[in-house]
């Protein structure tokens, strides 16, 4: 039985890494495309490119610390 709560432990510990990696690149990827579809209709010069980055990279990061507090918000719970 010591083992089931590690084990439980090792999943969640994966699927918050892995919820984080999708938090960062997808929306900065999406952010990126947009930007460049943009760029190419109406010639910002990499300017909508920059933006739809920076747009991106803000989501992201709020997603991931959204993420984080459920995550240790429902440990604390736990205990």
């Amino acid at each position: 039985m010591a083992q089931e709560p590690r084990h439980r432990q090792l999943v969640r510990s994966f699927a918050l890494m892995s919820t984080i990696s999708a938090y960062f690149i997808g929306p900065v990827l999406l952010g990126v495309f947009v930007g460049r579809w943009l760029d190419e209709r109406y010639d910002g010069s990499g300017l909508f490119i920059a933006g739809g980055m920076l747009v991106g990279l803000t989501t992201g990061v709020i997603g991931i610390f959204r993420v984080i507090r459920q995550f240790y918000g429902d440990e604390d719970d736990a205990q």
